[in-house]
Order: structure tokens, then sequence, then C-alpha cells
């Protein structure tokens, strides 16, 4: 099996993924001021680049898809950093999970930002998927092919409603049945930089979690929006009350419902 790495990155060149350590073949997908496409060989390794005047992490995590070729493929993003022979964990975790379309591995974060940490072999699923960034999945790449299954283009950097893209699209994942496992192999880590999308909790913030809620967890986005409220309310709730909060939040699955589609 081979491994491609998918890179999403704003205005980089041809040097990034030297500078992200990546291992093996890569596509960037470069968002910028202008379209072109370029390829850099090396002994090792082919890079493509597909520049585009465009943006929307959606819309570039389809096009790495939509471009790959590799058995096996590994979202990323410009400040992902790894460790040296990440490449052949990936591949030898496939090797020995057969079963397995999607695996998730550890990638460091700093502490405000890390959403999850697997210190043992786990099933990911329904109840659990929220809490993986695209940059810790790799995955068969014909299984989701095959599926169909892509980006939202409503979600994320650069679309209309804040983050989400990713729970949407692990979410289809398992609508499609595929099987997905967490597993504590470390890879890499991500260096600290601001949010693309977070701004506070705010009115937006509760309203685009409800939008996204409804397309997560359909009937029942009001049973998870209560809980995601009442949960974290402690930190998120501090200039708008719970209540407050909630109300808003069923504003945005109201509106979810009106969309259709992701």
């Amino acid at each position: 099996m081979k491994l491609e790495t998918l890179i999403s990155a704003v205005n980089k060149d041809s040097g990034l993924p030297a500078v992200m350590g990546v291992e093996g073949d890569a596509v960037l997908i470069n968002q910028c001021d202008h379209d072109s496409e370029e390829v850099a060989d090396s002994d090792k390794a082919r890079v493509r680049i597909f520049n585009r005047n465009e943006r929307g992490v959606g819309k570039s995590r389809n096009l790495a898809l939509e471009k790959a070729e590799a058995d096996l493929i590994l979202f990323s993003d410009e400040d992902i950093r790894y460790e040296a022979g990440y490449a052949g964990k990936i591949i030898e975790a496939f090797e020995q999970h057969p079963e397995a379309d999607v695996l998730f591995f550890n990638v460091k974060v700093c502490e405000e930002r890390r959403t999850y940490h697997t210190e043992e072999e786990k099933k990911v699923g329904y109840f659990n998927l929220g809490r993986y960034p695209a940059y810790a999945a790799a995955m068969r790449r014909e299984k989701i092919i095959s599926r169909g299954i892509r980006y939202s283009l409503l979600f994320g950097g650069g679309a209309k409603y804040s983050n989400g893209e990713d729970s949407l699209f692990f979410m289809d994942c398992v609508r499609a049945g595929l099987k997905l496992k967490a597993l504590p192999t470390e890879i890499g880590y991500e260096e600290p930089r601001e949010s693309t999308w977070f701004s506070g909790y705010h009115e937006k913030f509760f309203f685009d979690r409800g939008v996204l809620y409804h397309f997560l967890y359909r009937q029942l986005a009001w049973l998870w929006g209560a809980r995601f409220i009442f949960s974290k309310r402690k930190v998120m709730c501090r200039e708008i009350k719970a209540f407050e909060a909630y109300k808003i939040l069923l504003k945005g699955i109201k509106e979810g419902k009106s969309i259709g589609e992701a």
C-alpha cells in the first residue's frame, strides 16, 4: 500500500511539504490569488500542487480527494509537523487492521485546543466522532470515493457557518457503513496558531452549532444541543446565559431544517 498526504494550505509554495516533514507523495491544495498546477518530483516522492483562486476548507479537501491516487490518504493542514516514520506507521496500522476503513492517530496540540488523545484502541462512531479533527484521519481512498463521501461546503473556514465540517464528513462515513477506529499511535504535532474560525462564545457560535447539530443528529438535534450547552455552560455561558444560548441554538436547528442537503 502507498500513502498520500493531502494538504490544505493558504498562500504556500512547493517547499511546504518538506517543512512539514511529509514522507512520500503528497497533494497540496494551495488557496491563493491565481489558478495553476505544478509537479515537484524527487527521487523519493512526488508533490502535485494545485493553486486555486478560491477559499473554503471544504473546497480544498474535496479537490484533494478528487486528485488523490494512492491506496491510503491522510488529510493534513499547513501547521502540522510530522514525526519521522509516520508514513510507515500508518501503512502498518492499516495492514494490522484490515477491517478498518478510517483510522485516527494522535497529533499533539496545545492543551486549550485538545479535543482528544487516544490511549488505547477504540471504535469511533455516532457518539464520539465529533472530537476528531481531519488531520488525525487516514483512510482507504477507494472506500471514500466509492461511497460518494465529500466535505460539506456549508461549514468551516471560508463557509457560511463555523466549524463542523470534519464531524459531518466522519458522520457520513459512519452512515455509509464504514468502520472507524482510533489508535494510540503518535504521528506528529500541530504548531500553535490563531484559530481560523473561533472568535468567542457569541450569538453566531451558538446559532451555527444549532445548524450543525441538525445535520449531525437530525431529530435528536435538540437533545444533543441541550447536552452540549449544559455540559459546557461554565466555560461557554459567561456572557450569554445558558438558557438564552440554547434558544439561539434552537433557532440554528430550525434554519438547518430549511436548508436541505449539507
